[in-house]
């Protein structure tokens, strides 16, 4: 499966930030000391186990962003799968450059290629079902656009991308606003009519309200166990959109799409997934 690429101005204002990082005030003064301008090279990024790959778009616009001059070619395209030993990408031009933003292209491409991995192997256990699988916004401070995009290329879904996109209404809001019906009367009578509204419920007889009272398009079944998520959808009965969350495991999402939920969200997809060794060698 193929993804359409996210426009490169939108994701190098937070690639120059990891460069600048890295580089610190005063560039790479290792690679300046010992390696002259005049040398040229050819390096590839190999991966050294199999996975799906998200991150080479990130890759190249680090290496463009140190040297413009740089010839980069994608061997394999972000969302697909590549086996260990596999060469992703190749990078021609001056070895000083390819060394100064080796570590800022892999840093992105084994975190995000880490990530695209899990949620691939998430998304396998949902086969034969219409179960979706989503992520959470339990994103890395500041990444969260090449993370979630990292989901999309492991054939997730992404839920809001900030506070700003949707009303979710959690069991926090529910007590403060004085309980189920006193939060969606208010968010019917606040809620633009192009504002999507989610709202969380941990037992049957809140979702039963909800139901009475309307007012929102999804809820958010949170930590319950499979029965009583086969019960939630059977009393939903396709009137909401409904997506089970809380204590989401990869051996537990076959169990759980089984109730029939639309959605399955899962924070680990982005705050536990392990990092996918990926090597520069010249």
């Amino acid at each position: 499966m193929s993804f359409a690429s996210i426009p490169d101005l939108i994701l190098e204002p937070m690639i120059r930030a990891a460069l600048m990082e890295d580089l610190g005030s005063y560039g790479d003064v290792t690679t300046r000391a010992v390696i002259g301008d005049e040398v040229t090279y050819v390096a590839k990024i190999n991966a050294r186990a199999d996975a799906v790959v998200s991150g080479m778009q990130v890759a190249r616009i680090a290496f463009h962003l140190v040297d413009p001059s740089l010839e980069v070619e994608t061997h394999v395209t972000d969302g697909q799968h590549c086996t260990a030993g596999q060469s992703l990408m190749t990078i021609k031009g001056r070895a000083a450059s390819i060394l100064s933003g080796e570590r800022v292209a892999l840093n992105f491409a084994g975190r995000l290629t880490g990530i695209a991995t899990m949620t691939a192997s998430f998304v396998a256990e949902t086969k034969g079902t219409n179960t979706r699988v989503t992520c959470t916004r339990k994103t890395t401070p500041g990444l969260r656009l090449v993370e979630k995009l990292a989901v999309l290329h492991g054939g997730g879904f992404n839920h809001r991308y900030s506070l700003s996109d949707a009303i979710l209404i959690k069991d926090n809001h529910i007590a403060a606003a004085g309980g189920v019906r006193a939060v969606l009367e208010a968010t019917k009578a606040h809620a633009s009519h192009m504002m999507a509204v989610e709202i969380e419920v941990d037992r049957l007889d809140q979702l039963a309200e909800v139901l009475e009272v309307g007012g929102a398009s999804v809820v958010l079944l949170d930590n319950m166990d499979n029965d009583t998520l086969r019960e939630a959808v059977s009393l939903v009965d396709g009137r909401m959109i409904t997506e089970a969350s809380g204590n989401v495991r990869r051996d537990r999402i076959a169990s759980i799409a089984a109730t029939g939920v639309d959605y399955i969200s899962s924070g680990a997809l982005t705050h536990s997934a392990p990092t996918i060794d990926l090597g520069l060698d010249f």
